[in-house]
């Protein structure tokens, strides 16, 4: 019995990794490029045009990122809006980072566990120390328009999502006040209003639909020339956007150090 426990025991899964097997932490200077770069996982997913800017499988790379832009990323907070900071340098000034960072084992970590390794790392380099805040903010319910949805069930194996511009060529991210088309494939509604939030310009949103499967679709508007986002999702979705108030958790650090030398 005995050693039928001790085998049990060393059968175990090990617990996955919160921390990177190697990471940098530098200053990046006047940071006049923009922050940029993220971390690539083994689920991430990118269109064929970001596959050659991603960084290496289970790497976190990104430069001329102010704290503020890290915690960002770490946190998915989807805006900066949403971080309350104290010193100004954390997110308003002028000092920004370059992080490089490398899993243990790339080819079994997950963009999630990326995310996680790199909280541990800015906790760890900044001595960050933060607590959230649920706040009650303007934004939208996503509903079922009068007529039902108009939303074909997916049949795709992945999950992915892909963006075209006004000439209908492939673009990284969609630019605010320009035309847009958005490709989705076994997409929840919780992941469209997670991508309405982020572009589509009428702040956090909140899932109304009772819709709980998984959808591909084309979306396509323009704000200027039309149809609206909201338009578009009417005629092409059956789905509509009424103003709500959005319950948002807020990210409140506490305090923060700059980084020591690596």
């Amino acid at each position: 019995m005995l050693g039928q426990a001790a085998h049990s025991l060393r059968a175990q899964p090990r617990p996955a990794p919160v921390a990177f097997e190697v990471a940098s932490v530098k200053p990046a200077g006047n940071g006049t490029n923009g922050v940029n770069g993220g971390c690539h996982g083994t689920d991430s997913v990118y269109s064929p045009r970001q596959q050659g800017e991603a960084p290496p499988l289970g790497r976190c790379v990104i430069t001329d990122a102010r704290l503020g832009h890290l915690i960002r990323i770490a946190w998915g907070l989807g805006s900066t809006g949403l971080l309350e900071a104290g010193p100004e340098w954390i997110a308003q000034g002028s000092e920004r980072f370059n992080v490089e960072a490398k899993a243990e084992d790339p080819s079994k970590t997950t963009q999630e566990q990326l995310f996680g390794m790199l909280q541990t790392l800015l906790i760890e380099r900044f001595q960050l120390k933060f607590h959230r805040e649920m706040k009650d903010m303007p934004g939208f319910a996503l509903v079922v328009g009068k007529g039902g949805p108009k939303l074909k069930a997916s049949g795709a194996e992945e999950r992915g999502v892909a963006f075209s511009g006004a000439d209908g060529g492939a673009v990284l991210k969609p630019f605010p006040g320009q035309p847009v088309s958005v490709k989705a494939r076994k997409f929840s509604m919780a992941q469209l209003i997670s991508l309405l939030s982020a572009i589509g310009g009428h702040g956090p949103g909140i899932d109304k639909t009772g819709l709980t499967g998984a959808y591909d679709f084309t979306l396509s508007w323009d704000e200027n020339a039309g149809p609206a986002l909201s338009t578009a999702l009417r005629e092409q979705l059956g789905l509509r956007l009424e103003p709500d108030k959005v319950p948002v958790s807020y990210f409140i650090v506490d305090s923060a150090a700059r980084p020591s030398a690596n």
